[in-house]
């Protein structure tokens, strides 16, 4: 019996020690190599249906790209139709033959495709590889000879560029023609705010308001130091830092005094007759200055000054807006003024969705008469709005919508139905973001939508049925509440319907008749299909569906969604789960999660995206890596979820964080709880570096770049946004209250290892944000990891690659135990051809 017992015992012994995950503690560098974004470009091609709506009928083309190349479509939603542009095998033979220079039907390298005359053309060009022709210079108003020192003149010697060919091909008759005389269109300049007659257009220089008649803009288009370019000062009272248009924002001191003279944009909006335009000018004098430093640019470093109004700070920008009448030259000064320091934005009409490829594009204001324009002013505590009628003669303000809340208030675009007899507004005043009608003197209608769900932005009115599109998430029951879908509503309420079914995240172009929508969808773990339909939910035809066979072909493997409970235990939170592509489940992984505190977003991928370094590539070093939301964290809720962080934008994110992996690892007993990793960038280089501060014995390594860990000296908009300020109002001054916790303050609790990243000349996130931290843990007597990227700004551009390997080998060394030496990312060595 005894011997029986030994065996048994023996047996049970040896099953529990199989029974073991075993511990991964060697970092796979391979995998990630695979999945860089330079071997996706040529793994994924087209993941979506971008409809480029016509202006005649109701027609669009589309360009989509697979392994068999890119080919070009044309779909007529009336025929049910969809036919290929041009035969593409016919066209490279006919390019072939015109130029001399060899195509072929999956190699065209076509490049600025448009409709021309009355779309029955299409023109475009193509650079070739083999011809020349030299460069053309701008059009000169003197001689084209320069003048040598004693006199005489000589000819210019002209660069050789490679040839262009300019192509013309009929839709009808299918027949192509190389363009030997071809004029290139006058390019659009940025500066210029050009009216919707196209008779004038205004700009800024030297801090004030100009404006040039057409003729002249046509000159300054060829050649913007063309001497007989007339052009008229409009004001004279503009200075530095109280100017009319650019500023010179993320240019160096340098920069900005070469420029001097350089004519600049003035950011104005048009009546729809021209007769009038306005503007918003900012006062910035008394606001402080700020400097980045770039210690690489060439020859000695640059400094850059610019205005930053630090959360909390007394001296703000003001701002004033102004409506100029064209013919008179005058100018009105709209009474605007509510609060102090107070914001404002004039409301404008949505372009339409044909007009998307013009290359001049007006801006106009939302109003049809230019007796009339709309605003919104909201005061700097962001708790009231006020939208507004401005009488453009007299300046008189006339209040039509007011919104109140004890928190901040979000707004989007006010719609006007019937030229403003009518409008529809969006507000969030009963929990859930919704709909209204109100009639023109601001008298609640009737409420259009209601409902625990969230309404997002409209997409089409059809005025005369009285029909409102729009976007909206969370009201279909069984799907993650953040995934978008299509709706149509009569104005009255009635008639409410979902458009797109299909439990997906879906991205949609409506037509501008309010009759067809392209509709785009996929979830993390789908392939993105395309699809047509008409505006009753009817699907017209299947589009495409994208191409990933040469993805799954090196590997890839969809995430998993999940849900889990956030720390009240009552709320869920969704999220994602990346696993290493070999990914082994008799063994226990270390768990990353990349993280942002929001409130404006979560950073959880909805839909099918190749953007895969900040979660699928990091988790191949050998990591299950998880994006997760959080109370507060994210503005597709309810008020309630999206303002949860209110005062407190420090720590509100960091316990369902800890709970959602501790309740995963509850779940899946693959996760190593006691190996955690966090990571992030700008608020995500806050959220991680706080949450090693936080709870020190639970994370365990962090990578945080760029992050705003002391928001007294982020900039107001965000930071007085969502944490909040309070206004004082007394007799004498009203004056803002404004008091937040930092990372700094918490350096001394830090037990694990934390690397700090920040680009030098960052001006979003200053990179005083991150040295204050390391100030404070050099006091604290920490070890700590401290990187700076050189001459990068706040997304580190062309480094991205450089701050992925050293992100994923500072987990590897400190999570799983593995690190490499040497000076060389192997890896990135390897992408690069050694031609020299």
């Amino acid at each position: 019996m005894n011997k029986n017992l030994l065996t048994f015992l023996f047996l049970l012994f040896g099953i529990g020690v199989f029974a073991q995950k075993i511990p991964v503690n060697k970092a796979n560098y391979e995998l990630p190599a695979k999945f860089s974004p330079t071997k996706l470009r040529s793994m994924v091609f087209s993941t979506k249906v971008n409809p480029h709506w016509l202006k005649s009928g109701q027609k669009f083309w589309y360009t989509y790209k697979t392994s068999d190349g890119l080919n070009y479509y044309l779909v007529d939603p009336v025929r049910n139709s969809k036919t290929k542009l041009f035969d593409p095998v016919k066209m490279a033979a006919d390019m072939s033959r015109l130029t001399g220079d060899p195509f072929d039907a999956k190699h065209k390298d076509i490049k600025k495709l448009k409709f021309i005359k009355n779309e029955r053309f299409i023109q475009f060009e193509v650079k070739s590889k083999l011809a020349e022709e030299e460069e053309k210079d701008e059009e000169e108003d003197g001689d084209k000879q320069e003048e040598e020192k004693d006199g005489k003149k000589k000819d210019k010697k002209k660069k050789m560029v490679a040839k262009v060919w300019h192509f013309e091909y009929e839709l009808a008759s299918r027949k192509l023609r190389l363009l030997d005389d071809f004029e290139k269109p006058l390019e659009q300049k940025k500066w210029a705010s050009v009216a919707p007659n196209e008779e004038y257009v205004i700009f800024a220089k030297h801090h004030n308001l100009y404006w040039m008649d057409a003729e002249n803009y046509k000159k300054a288009q060829k050649n913007e130091k063309d001497t007989t370019i007339v052009e008229h000062q409009l004001t004279t009272d503009g200075i530095k830092d109280y100017a009319y248009g650019d500023t010179g924002y993320g240019k160096t001191n340098t920069e900005k005094e070469k420029e001097k003279d350089d004519r600049k944009a003035a950011y104005v909006t048009f009546s729809h007759d021209s007769k009038k335009f306005a503007l918003i000018r900012e006062d910035e004098r008394k606001v402080k200055d700020l400097w980045v430093l770039n210690s690489v640019a060439k020859g000695r470093p640059t400094l850059e000054t610019y205005k930053y109004h630090m959360a909390g700070e007394k001296d703000a920008p003001q701002y004033e807006m102004l409506v100029f009448d064209f013919d008179t030259k005058e100018s009105v000064k709209i009474k605007t003024d509510a609060w102090k320091d107070q914001a404002l934005r004039i409301l404008r009409t949505p372009r339409k969705k044909s007009n998307a490829d013009d290359d001049l594009k007006f801006s106009k204001w939302l109003s049809k008469t230019s007796d009339v324009i709309y605003f919104v002013r909201q005061s700097r505590d962001m708790k009231r709005v006020d939208i507004c009628s401005a009488n453009t003669n007299t300046g008189d303000v006339k209040v039509i919508i007011e919104e109140r809340l004890n928190t901040y208030i979000d707004t989007r675009n006010l719609v006007t139905i019937n030229d403003g007899k009518e409008f529809i507004h969006w507000s969030e005043r009963d929990g859930w973001a919704h709909f209204y009608l109100y009639d023109a003197e601001g008298n609640l209608k009737n409420q259009i939508t209601s409902g625990p769900w969230h309404t997002d932005e409209i997409q089409g009115v059809d005025e005369k049925n009285r029909v409102l599109y729009f976007t909206a998430n969370g009201k279909e029951n069984g799907e993650d509440p953040y995934y978008f879908h299509l709706y149509r509503v009569n104005f009255d309420g009635t008639g409410l319907k979902l458009l797109n079914k299909g439990d997906f995240n879906h991205e949609i172009s409506l037509n501008d008749q309010n009759n067809y929508f392209v509709n785009n969808s996929s979830r993390v773990n789908t392939v993105p299909e395309s699809k047509l339909y008409d505006s009753r939910g009817n699907k017209l035809m299947d589009l495409e569906t994208a191409d990933l066979s040469l993805l799954f072909e090196s590997g890839y493997k969809f995430p998993e969604i999940f849900t889990v409970k956030a720390g009240d235990g009552i709320t869920d939170l969704y999220g994602v789960m990346y696993k290493p592509f070999d990914f082994d489940e008799n063994k226990k992984y270390p768990i990353l999660t990349y993280v942002y505190p929001g409130p404006q977003t979560e950073a959880v991928y909805k839909s099918f995206s190749t953007r895969m370094d900040r979660a699928d590539r990091m988790a191949q070093f050998g990591f299950v890596v998880v994006t997760v939301g959080h109370r507060g964290g994210h503005p597709d809720r309810s008020k309630w979820y999206h303002n949860y962080g209110y005062q407190n934008m420090r720590d509100y994110p960091l316990l369902d964080k800890k709970v959602a992996l501790e309740r995963l690892a509850n779940r899946y007993d693959f996760i190593d709880i006691n190996r955690v990793g966090i990571f992030g960038h700008s608020g995500g280089g806050f959220m991680s570096t706080a949450a090693m501060f936080v709870y020190p014995d639970f994370f365990k390594v962090a990578v945080s770049a760029a992050g705003n860990h002391d928001n007294n000296i982020y900039n107001r908009w965000w930071s007085e946004k969502h944490h909040g300020v309070k206004e004082v109002v007394t007799e004498k001054d009203t004056t803002f209250q404004y008091k937040i916790a930092t990372n700094p303050s918490l350096a001394k609790n830090l037990k694990g290892k934390l690397l700090l990243v920040t680009g030098d000349i960052d001006n979003n996130v200053h990179p005083a944000n991150t040295i204050r931290v390391a100030n404070a843990l050099i006091k604290a007597n920490k070890r700590f990891d401290f990187f700076i990227y050189p001459g990068q700004r706040h997304g580190f551009g062309n480094m991205s690659e450089y701050s992925f390997w050293l992100r994923g080998e500072y987990f590897c060394k400190h999570l799983l135990g593995d690190h490499r030496e040497g000076a060389d990312f192997i890896e990135m060595q390897n992408e690069k051809p050694k031609t020299y």
